[in-house]
């Protein structure tokens, strides 16, 4: 009388991990993202540890979480890893108000983002 399980989303070479509420609006965050799309893991890994950027520290630990989902949950060879996807979500905004002149109200919006990601398993070729 369980739940039935639901399809795998991914294919069987494949694992994700999906980070919520980064506290940077989207267009910021994809272009990190597009950065480290379509790369091998370790020349990833390696461009977000000497990024400039201060989300970079985020973006690095959700890549490494996919890895360790992928070695952990579905077996795959850490080594063959590739960021397959990247992609940026829009997550809440929270919305602030500042005191402007002559009694009138200035609208700050803070952006929040969420960030997926697909690692793949890919045979080199010999």
């Amino acid at each position: 009388m369980g739940k039935r399980s639901r399809e795998r989303a991914l294919s069987d070479s494949e694992a994700k991990a999906v980070t919520r509420l980064l506290r940077i609006s989207p267009i910021k965050l994809n272009d990190l993202a597009s950065g480290i799309r379509g790369k091998k893991v370790e020349t990833a890994l390696a461009d977000l540890t000497f990024s400039r950027k201060r989300i970079a520290r985020d973006v690095k630990k959700a890549l490494e979480s996919a890895i360790a989902n992928a070695e952990n949950n579905h077996d795959l060879d850490v080594d063959d890893l590739v960021v397959a996807e990247a992609f940026v979500g829009k997550a809440l905004v929270m919305k602030r108000w500042k005191p402007r002149a002559r009694g009138r109200v200035g609208r700050i919006h803070k952006p929040f983002s969420r960030l997926t990601i697909v690692v793949r398993q890919v045979e080199e070729a010999a």
